[in-house]
């Protein structure tokens, strides 16, 4: 979908769908006030007769006389004074759906009208944007025949009272730029596990750097050998499937500047291992890579909209099979770190490789590291789906987390990391276990993490109950690339 801002007056625009906006409780805002004396009245009357009073009702008017457009579409805010960020979240959500499924070669949505009182023009820009465009995506399901759908809007303007200013620009470009990241991340969680392979991923990484100008390196099975990383190697023992180790570096700010790294988990397809998982559901496996996934989609975000900041990204990614030759429980493997680890589960695989891609991160000096990982069970028991846990070594970097994650929607919740949970950790065969048991498992799968973490600010986003939907709606979410991506446009800012 295109997006652009124009300046004009709604009644007069010639336009498929002009979209105004409604209060349940209040008078029209400005933009929708002159629609409605464009039309001696008529829109009002229809709106206080025929709009629901929830927010994102929607009443379609095919034909609204003196005005130029072929129809009108008014989208419900609910009442004026419970209107804030989740109402126009709700709201805009609502219109993108209808967008991406109506027959209509353009649209025009008068924004004005739909500032919340507590934000801006850029905020309220971004937030539609994204959500209008993110709602557009749709995955192409390989079928025997393909039906080409004519549905879907192509074309969208911003309607303003006044002219646009570079921050309103700017706004747009990032709502689009989130859109677009989120679409890669969906698109790579939902591919089959038989597409998306660590070398699938690879090539992925490859391409976005060629295309936006950016380093990527890749590590086959020998050089990750090479660099140490026996904890990984262990995950990717029992595989066919040749594992990889992508590095992306992305150099916007200033030469010295300390990097952002972002390491996400990338296991393309989860059995358990030699631990094998039940059966059931197992299929949903091919979303263990979402972390990974989420990387890419936040560096072609951040370099669609050239961000001044500069960013890594590391992804290991394996399978996680089992094998005649894969890792077994009581297994003793050495990390790239030096520690030893009793392997007690082989389904606890996450963590193995995230470790030595988080020793590995030191070499940067970063200015803070950010891992993203399907990683426990245990935190869809403690949050659901809704929320993305978070824990840290630096409370500051867990609160500026978690501060970007209200703000934007990508919500997400801290949990702690007292030393008292390492006790949980401990082997009497290695310098660790991989799993400290049923009690707080996310809590323990962090503090493993933790320990290869001592040289830098660090903090653990798992995100195995947003990064996808199961049932009738099953799919990735595309979480949470529109947090890591604001939390990197608010860096690059300071």
């Amino acid at each position: 979908m295109e997006f652009s801002i124009k300046a004009s007056a709604p009644e007069k625009l010639k336009t498929a769908c002009l979209v105004v906006t409604a209060f349940a409780d209040s008078a029209l805002g400005a933009q929708a006030q002159a629609v409605s004396d464009a039309s001696n009245g008529e829109l009002a009357r229809l709106v206080k007769r025929d709009l629901e009073s929830k927010a994102g009702s929607l009443l379609l008017i095919p034909v609204l006389p003196g005005v130029a457009a072929e129809r009108v579409l008014v989208i419900g805010l609910g009442k004026k004074a419970e209107y804030n960020d989740k109402a126009l979240r709700t709201a805009t959500s609502s219109l993108g759906k209808w967008l991406a499924s109506h027959r209509a070669a353009d649209a025009a949505v008068c924004i004005t009208d739909a500032i919340p009182a507590q934000r801006d023009l850029p905020y309220t820009l971004q937030t539609a944007t994204q959500l209008i465009a993110d709602a557009a995506y749709r995955f192409d399901v390989p079928r025997a025949v393909k039906e080409k759908s004519k549905n879907g809007v192509a074309k969208l303007d911003f309607l303003l009272v006044g002219r646009s200013d570079n921050a309103a620009k700017n706004a747009v470009a990032q709502g689009a730029a989130i859109a677009e990241g989120m679409a890669l991340t969906k698109e790579l969680g939902n591919l089959p596990a038989n597409v998306c392979t660590p070398s699938y991923l690879a090539d992925t990484a490859k391409k976005l750097g060629k295309h936006y100008g950016f380093k990527v390196t890749t590590f086959d099975r020998a050089g990750i050998a090479k660099l140490g990383m026996g904890s990984f190697l262990s995950v990717a023992q029992g595989a066919v499937e040749p594992p990889r180790f992508i590095v992306m570096e992305y150099r916007g700010g200033k030469e010295k500047a300390a990097p952002i790294v972002l390491v996400g988990k990338g296991v393309t397809f989860d059995t358990g291992g030699i631990s094998l998982k039940p059966g059931e559901g197992m299929d949903e496996m091919k979303y263990d890579m979402c972390g990974a996934g989420s990387v890419l989609g936040t560096f072609k975000a951040v370099a669609a909209m050239g961000l001044p900041i500069n960013l890594v990204g590391l992804i290991p990614t394996t399978e996680n099979m089992p094998a005649g030759n894969a890792t077994r429980p009581g297994d003793v493997v050495r990390s790239m770190a030096g520690l030893t680890i009793e392997i007690l589960n082989t389904d606890a695989e996450g963590r193995l490789i995230l470790c030595d891609a988080l020793t590995y991160a030191e070499r940067f000096k970063p200015a803070a590291v950010i891992d993203i990982a399907t990683l426990t069970g245990a935190c869809i028991i403690a949050l659901g789906h809704q929320t993305s846990a978070v824990m840290a070594n630096d409370d500051a970097l867990a609160r500026e987390i978690l501060d970007v994650s209200v703000d934007c929607g990508d919500r997400a919740w801290q949990l702690p990391l007292f030393d008292e949970y390492q006790d949980q950790l401990k082997s009497n065969f290695a310098d660790m276990a991989n799993i400290g048991g049923r009690p707080a498992g996310s809590i323990t799968a962090a503090c493993f993490l933790s320990r290869f973490t001592k040289a830098y600010k660090w903090a653990h986003l798992d995100i195995a109950g947003t990064a996808w939907t199961s049932g009738a709606n099953k799919g990735a979410t595309g979480r949470p690339v529109p947090l890591l991506t604001n939390f990197l446009i608010a860096r690059a800012g300071k």
